[in-house]
C-alpha cells in the first residue's frame, strides 16, 4: 500500500520535486537523479510483485509460526526484495542507456517504433518458452515450494526468499521490461501490468491465460512492426 500510494504521488504530482528528479529531462543525470531513478524502480517493483507473491508470503509465514520463529518471514520478504532491487537497478542502467540514445522520453516511454514492437514480441515469445513454465509453476505452488526447498533458521529463510525471487524474476522480467513501452510513470500501465502478472500467477488456469497473454503480445508486436515497416 506505500508503495503504490508513492507512486501514486509521483504520477499525480508531475511538477513535484520528486517527480522531476526521477524524469531527468536529460541523459546529463545527477547523482541525486540516478539514486532517485533506483528508488522509484525499487518501489514500483515492490509494488507490482508483492501482491502476487502474497500466498507464497502467507504459506511462509504462518509455518514459520508454528515452529515459533516469526523472524524468518522478514528474512523471506527482504531476500525476495533484494532480488527485485537488484534488477531495479539494471532497470535504472538501461533507463539511463535509452534516454542517451533518444529511445525514450523522460516519462520513461518507448520513443521507438522499432524498439517497442521487440519488446512487444520478446515478451509474447517467452512466455510460450521452458523457462517461463517452470519459474510460473514455482510461483503458482506455495507448498510445492516450501516442501521442496525448506532450508532451517533465518539464514535458511533467506536463502528461500532469494530462490523464489529468481523464479518470479524469471516468470516476469519480460513483462516487467514492457514498462518502457508504455511509460514507467504511467500509472494506468504500471497497475495494468501487475495485474497481469497477479492473474497468471493466482488465478485457477493461470497457465493458460499466460498463453493467450503470449499470443496478444505477439500480436501487438507484429502489428507494431507492420505500422513501422
Amino acid at each position: 500500500v506505500l508503495a503504490w500510494g508513492l507512486l501514486a504521488w509521483m504520477a499525480l504530482d508531475m511538477s513535484g520535486p520528486l517527480a522531476r528528479l526521477v524524469m531527468p529531462a536529460t541523459a546529463s543525470w545527477t547523482l541525486a537523479a540516478g539514486l532517485a531513478v533506483w528508488t522509484m524502480w525499487a518501489v514500483m517493483m515492490a509494488a507490482m510483485m508483492l501482491p502476487s507473491a502474497l500466498p507464497m508470503v502467507s504459506a511462509f509465514a504462518e509455518v514459520s509460526a508454528r515452529s515459533g520463529e516469526p523472524a524468518r518471514s522478514r528474512a523471506f520478504v527482504t531476500a525476495y526484495l533484494l532480488v527485485w532491487s537488484l534488477f531495479s537497478t539494471l532497470a535504472a542502467i538501461l533507463q539511463w542507456a535509452l534516454q542517451a540514445a533518444g529511445w525514450t522520453n523522460p516519462m520513461i516511454e518507448s520513443t521507438s517504433a522499432p524498439f517497442s514492437a521487440a519488446l512487444l514480441l520478446i515478451a509474447g515469445v517467452y512466455q510460450f518458452s521452458p523457462l517461463k513454465r517452470l519459474c510460473l509453476s514455482r510461483c503458482r505452488t506455495p507448498m510445492g515450494f516450501l516442501l521442496g526447498e525448506w532450508r532451517p533458521g533465518v539464514g535458511g529463510a533467506w536463502r528461500m526468499g532469494l530462490r523464489h525471487g529468481l523464479s518470479c524474476l524469471g516468470c516476469c522480467w519480460a513483462l516487467m521490461a514492457l514498462l518502457f513501452v508504455g511509460g514507467a510513470m504511467n500509472l494506468a500501465w504500471v497497475a495494468a501490468l501487475a495485474l497481469l502478472v497477479a492473474v497468471e500467477k493466482l488465478l485457477p488456469r493461470g497457465e493458460g491465460l499466460a498463453r493467450w497473454l503470449g499470443l496478444l503480445l505477439i500480436a501487438a508486436g507484429g502489428l507494431k512492426l507492420a505500422a513501422v515497416l
